[in-house]
């Protein structure tokens, strides 16, 4: 994954933002110590600004697509209003202990909901109107995951992708097929009269979009 920020300016801003807290440090560790690519972890940075995100918003209902095990969830979940829930789709099965467990150290075990399956088959079935979306799942469907999701997201409620940027690659003149997929993906925002939106440099890219 490309350093957006020069490496000694990163821990500036980790050094002068809200630290990790201990459940989310050993979440981390743990993902590190067991789990395959633990570089698809949100991270301190990206979770606070997704916190303080969800925090200003107060959502009674998030949708993330993509849970893995489960840090941008916590992260998420911190914000929503009283009573809120935060849906959360993971095609890994295997996945599902960890993420309960740190649920569970969370204190957010009553307001988030795991379900386990293909993201395509399991959003037409969630009844619900969204206050947030975070997509960050397999990339090639990014395009789908957002067509799929518009219509259950309120006036005014916020959509973000994750890895819109894929290392800078998205910049290169040619494409791999999860490349390719990203920039069709950036490129229907930028086309969609429906939304306002911005490519946060955040990490690997966040792509934001309000629906108006």
């Amino acid at each position: 994954m490309m350093q957006m920020l020069p490496e000694a300016l990163e821990a500036y801003i980790a050094a002068h933002s809200t630290p990790e807290d201990e459940v989310l440090r050993e979440l981390s560790r743990e993902t590190h110590l067991k789990v395959l690519m633990p570089q698809m972890l949100s991270g301190h940075l990206q979770g606070i600004f997704l916190e303080l995100t969800s925090r200003m918003l107060r959502p009674a209902r998030i949708l993330e697509i993509g849970t893995y095990t489960g840090y941008s969830a916590i992260c998420l979940a911190r914000g929503l209003s009283p009573g809120g829930v935060l849906y959360t789709i993971e095609r890994n099965e295997e996945l599902a202990p960890l993420c309960h467990k740190y649920f569970q150290k969370a204190g957010l075990q009553q307001s988030i909901r795991l379900l386990i399956g293909n993201a395509a088959h399991i959003i037409p079935t969630l009844h619900e109107t969204f206050d947030l979306v975070f997509i960050d799942a397999d990339k090639i469907n990014y395009p789908l995951y957002y067509d799929l999701v518009f219509g259950k997201v309120r006036q005014g409620g916020i959509i973000i992708a994750d890895n819109v940027l894929w290392s800078g690659k998205v910049a290169e003149p040619t494409h791999d097929k999860d490349t390719a997929a990203l920039h069709a993906f950036n490129c229907k925002l930028k086309n969609d009269p429906r939304i306002r939106h911005f490519i946060l440099p955040l990490r690997d890219g966040l792509h934001l979009a309000v629906k108006l």
